[in-house]
């Protein structure tokens, strides 16, 4: 499961996947391919347990993060870009809302809405070129054998075609389980999740009004929408200690990381939520898909444990975190059994017995 980072030039996507992933890439990298890399998920809740618990070690889940070519005319006129973003499980927009004389805008002037809008107006565009493409082929094809399937497809991508007219992108579109199938190799980027990371100066990085705007604007779009300053989080990621790093975003006004909050909405664009398994040995945050059993989730541990799942036994994070220890959470009655048919919620905190 892969996040891709897109954006217009000077942007500073790569700052932020240079921070997320530690991979250093230099100038003239990056700029003709993918570069992927590897984020650990910033979760406050994994640091709490693992002070809580204090284990010998102490494992974080990571997400696999790929930073795409800046979206300039020649990438989008040669349709590579598209290609790229193809293969994305969800996308991660990062839009430029800071001032900076020394850095370039390719249109001259900072403006995030515009710019918004001219990427989603391309990703659309894309979809619609392609889908138009599909109808010339198969009416082609009925014309000569008429086949059901096909036909139900025609019907199916027509009405996608009126829908990318109005200029809406694919996620909105409800679909059966059938036509989920119909539509698994093709290519349509706006049916992806999509994050939006506004990316401001630090003077702005509690502008509540931009945030607003944003969110107004795309609200129909089933998008996403922070506010990051690549800036901000460069001179954090430089400090020393976890002491410094608060101190400094105390300072700033800041209550979490824009870090944490982007790699979260990168999680759940995927699909994907955390839980935890603590101890003295180990305290370790996994992932598992939203919606999934327990049994699944027990599989994701170590195939054994799925296969012999007996039952979990369920804390919850807030109620450990407020009763301050296990023993006075079996003393209010909170500790759970489940069985197979528990649906595993994000923050949960997991003890799988089994038998094989």
């Amino acid at each position: 499961m892969k996040a891709g980072i897109i954006g217009l030039p000077q942007t500073g996507k790569k700052t932020l996947f240079q921070i997320l992933t530690g991979n250093e890439i230099k100038d003239h990298a990056g700029a003709a391919k993918p570069v992927p890399g590897a984020a650990d998920i910033l979760d406050q809740r994994f640091d709490i347990l693992v002070d809580m618990y204090e284990p010998k070690k102490e494992v974080r889940a990571r997400l696999d993060l790929v930073l795409l070519p800046k979206m300039e005319s020649d990438t989008i006129a040669r349709g590579d870009i598209f290609k790229d973003i193809a293969d994305m499980d969800a996308i991660c927009h990062v839009v430029r809302a800071f001032e900076d004389d020394a850095i370039y805008h390719a249109d001259g002037s900072v403006d995030a809405l515009r710019d918004i809008e001219t990427v989603n107006a391309e990703l659309v565009m894309h979809d619609q070129i392609f889908v138009e493409k599909r109808i010339e082929r198969i009416q082609s094809m009925i014309k000569k054998v008429k086949d059901e399937d096909q036909v139900k497809e025609l019907a199916l991508l027509e009405q996608l075609k009126n829908h990318l007219e109005e200029e809406n992108p694919l996620r909105l579109v409800e679909l059966s389980e059938d036509e989920e199938k119909m539509l698994r190799s093709y290519p349509l980027i706006t049916r992806k999740q999509m994050v939006i990371a506004v990316n401001v100066s630090e003077d702005d990085v509690n502008d509540t009004e931009l945030l607003s705007q944003v969110r107004q604007m795309v609200e129909d779009q089933r998008i996403e929408v922070m506010l990051v300053s690549a800036k901000v989080e460069a001179e954090i990621s430089m400090l020393d200690t976890q002491e410094e790093k608060d101190e400094f975003m105390q300072d700033l006004g800041i209550d979490t990381s824009s870090l944490e909050v982007m790699t979260r909405l990168c999680l759940s664009s995927l699909g994907l939520q955390s839980f935890f398994t603590v101890g003295k040995d180990e305290v370790r945050q996994w992932l598992v898909r939203k919606e999934s059993k327990a049994p699944t989730a027990a599989g994701v541990i170590h195939s054994d444990l799925e296969r012999g799942f007996i039952r979990a036994e369920v804390m919850k994070y807030d109620e450990l975190i407020e009763h301050g220890s296990e023993a006075e959470l079996k003393k209010a009655g909170k500790m759970y059994v489940q069985g197979k048919d528990y649906t595993v919620e994000d923050g949960d905190i997991l003890n799988i017995r089994f038998s094989v």
